[in-house]
C-alpha cells in the first residue's frame, strides 16, 4: 500500500519528533492523526499549519486502552477508513538532562513503570485498538520509536533506556506473530535529536561532542528519523519486519 493510501496514527505528535513525522506523512499524501495527551493548542496549530481535510488532532493518553480505542473509532469515522499505520512515538514525562538524571542509587521503580507504561503499554494499546481492521485488510505497519542509548548508553537514563530495550523485544515478538496477517513491525532508533522540547535541557556541549564523534559529522535531526519511519511505511520495505534501524549519523554501528 502506498503512503498516500494510508491512514497514519502518530502518537505524541504535537511537538518535536512526532510533529515532524506527521508533517512528512502529510506531505506524502497520507491521512494523519495527530495524537496528543495534554497540549491541544500545539496539536491544533500543527493541523492548521498542515491544512486540508487529511489531518486531524485527537486527544488520548496512550496508557489508557479505552481512550486509545475511542481515538481510533473517531479517526475511522472522520476519514471513512481504518488506521493502517501506527507510529508509537509518545514520550511520557521525560527530559534528556544527563546532569539531573536519577542514578541507580536513587532511582525508583515508579520511574521505570512510567517509562514502561508509555513505551510498551502504549504500543500494546494502539495495536489492540486497530488489530481487527489490520487483520481484516491483511495490511498493517507498526513503527516503534526507540533510541540508540540502550545499545550505547553514553548517558545511562536507566528507566528510559530500559523501556526502549523492552520495546525492541516487543517489536520483534509482534513481527513474528503478526506477519501472517501482512502486518510488519519495525523500530527506528534515533540518537539525541537537535533540538526538541525533550532535548532542550541538554547542554550545547553535548551536541558538540556528538557532532565531532560521528562519521557524518552532524547531530541527528527529527527529519532524519522521520525519513526512516516513512521508509518502513512505504512499499520499499515490503520484505522487512522485526528490524531496528539506528539513525544517529553512524555513532552506533551494528
Amino acid at each position: 500500500m502506498n503512503i498516500n493510501q494510508q491512514v497514519v496514527l502518530v502518537t505524541g505528535a504535537s511537538r518535536g519528533l512526532g510533529a515532524q513525522i506527521a508533517r512528512r506523512f502529510h506531505e506524502e499524501g497520507a491521512c494523519v492523526i495527530i495524537n496528543y495527551y495534554k497540549n491541544e493548542a500545539k496539536a491544533q496549530q500543527l493541523v492548521n499549519d498542515l491544512g486540508g481535510d487529511q489531518v486531524i488532532a485527537l486527544q488520548a493518553d496512550v496508557r489508557n486502552a479505552e481512550e486509545v480505542k475511542a481515538l481510533c473509532a473517531q479517526a475511522k469515522a472522520h476519514f471513512g477508513a481504518s488506521i493502517t499505520t501506527i507510529v508509537n512515538n509518545a514520550l511520557v514525562d521525560f527530559s534528556f538532562n544527563g546532569d539531573a538524571r536519577p542514578t541507580l542509587d536513587d532511582i525508583t521503580w515508579h520511574a521505570f513503570q512510567q517509562q514502561f507504561e508509555g513505551s510498551v503499554q502504549g504500543a500494546l494499546n494502539t495495536y489492540q485498538a486497530v488489530k481487527d481492521d489490520m487483520q481484516q485488510q491483511q495490511f498493517g505497519r507498526i513503527i516503534n520509536i526507540g533510541t540508540n542509548l540502550f545499545q550505547h548508553p553514553v548517558v545511562p537514563y536507566h528507566d528510559y533506556n530500559t523501556s526502549k530495550a523492552a520495546l525492541l523485544s516487543m517489536t520483534r515478538n509482534m513481527a513474528y506473530e503478526l506477519g501472517k496477517y501482512g502486518i510488519h513491525a519495525n523500530m527506528v532508533s534515533g540518537g539525541l535529536l537537535y533540538k526538541t522540547d525533550a532535548s532542550s535541557a541538554t547542554p550545547d556541549a553535548v551536541f558538540d561532542v556528538i557532532e565531532q564523534g560521528t562519521p557524518l559529522g552532524k547531530v541527528t535531526t527529527p527529519d532524519d528519523v522521520a525519513g526512516a519511519v516513512l521508509f518502513f511505511a512505504s512499499p520499499w520495505s515490503k520484505g522487512i519486519t522485526g528490524q531496528n534501524v539506528i539513525v544517529d549519523g553512524g555513532l552506533v554501528m551494528q
